[in-house]
């Protein structure tokens, strides 16, 4: 099943195209990468899902549903669908991280005895236990967005966006970040959307799964030879186009120049 679809989405703002007749699937379950420089239109992608742009042209659809004409009412029930975290992590600072992730279930007025029982579950799921107590502000960047992600999954959404989640964080924590990501593609089945500029973040999304071992622990493990990801695939996007749309090894081996000079720079963009 396809869960999100852009058909020919075009957007503008002034003389400025932003997209131009961008085209892309997202299958239910499935992880996909959207890559580019900076200013090249990844994270207009993803608030055009959530309904806060409307394209000048084409359509989106989200689980079948052409969503660019709807109402705010309407927009509302897609939303319900969806969580995305942002690279700022954006919590209630003066809310513990437990009442952070609590707030969502809260407003939907789960009873007491769910939200304590979800909450824990989240909490274990992004390694977390041990800071439920603290509030946001005496906790490291990368702690504080893996308590957004807690927060984005804690009432099970169909889609989860990342919204450039690892910029400003040093690779061991940006990689922490990638394994949250991973965790919830493959154990949960989560359909999600990642934004990035960081070709590091490419490469560790596209060679590392996660298991769950016979005693119930979630592992970790590299991609190898008897093994080959088929739930991630990877979109750039340069000058409002998407020039790429396929898997990591279609990415590394593409002829293209733009795309030998993207995928052989090894700085971040």
């Amino acid at each position: 099943m396809v869960k999100i679809e852009f058909r020919d989405v075009r957007l503008a703002f002034g003389p400025k195209v932003v997209l131009d007749s961008v085209s892309f699937c997202v299958e239910q379950g499935e992880m996909k990468v959207i890559l580019g420089q900076s200013g090249s239109g990844k994270s207009t992608i993803l608030r055009l899902i959530l309904g806060l742009l409307k394209p000048d042209a084409g359509q989106i659809l989200i689980s079948g549903e052409e969503i660019s004409q709807l109402d705010e009412d309407e927009l509302n029930r897609i939303r319900q669908k969806m969580s995305i975290v942002f690279q700022e992590g954006a919590l209630f600072d003066s809310l513990s991280v437990y009442d952070n992730i609590a707030y969502r279930p809260h407003e939907l007025g789960w009873p007491e005895d769910k939200i304590e029982r979800r909450v824990q579950e989240v909490l274990e799921f992004a390694q977390l236990s041990g800071v439920a107590e603290e509030l946001p502000d005496s906790l490291s960047g990368g702690t504080q967005r893996l308590v957004a992600i807690a927060r984005a999954i804690v009432d099970n959404p169909e889609i989860i966006l990342f919204d450039e989640p690892t910029v400003g964080l040093d690779p061991p924590t940006a990689h922490k970040l990638c394994q949250a990501a991973i965790r919830l593609r493959d154990i949960e089945a989560a359909t999600s959307m990642f934004v990035t500029h960081r070709l590091s973040d490419v490469r560790y999304l596209a060679s590392n799964y996660a298991v769950k071992t016979s005693d119930g622990r979630t592992e970790l493990r590299a991609e190898d030879k008897t093994l080959c990801l088929v739930n991630t695939k990877f979109i750039v996007i340069n000058e409002g186009k998407v020039v790429f749309d396929g898997t990591d090894e279609q990415l590394w081996e593409a002829e293209d120049q733009f795309l030998r000079e993207f995928t052989h720079d090894d700085e971040d963009l």
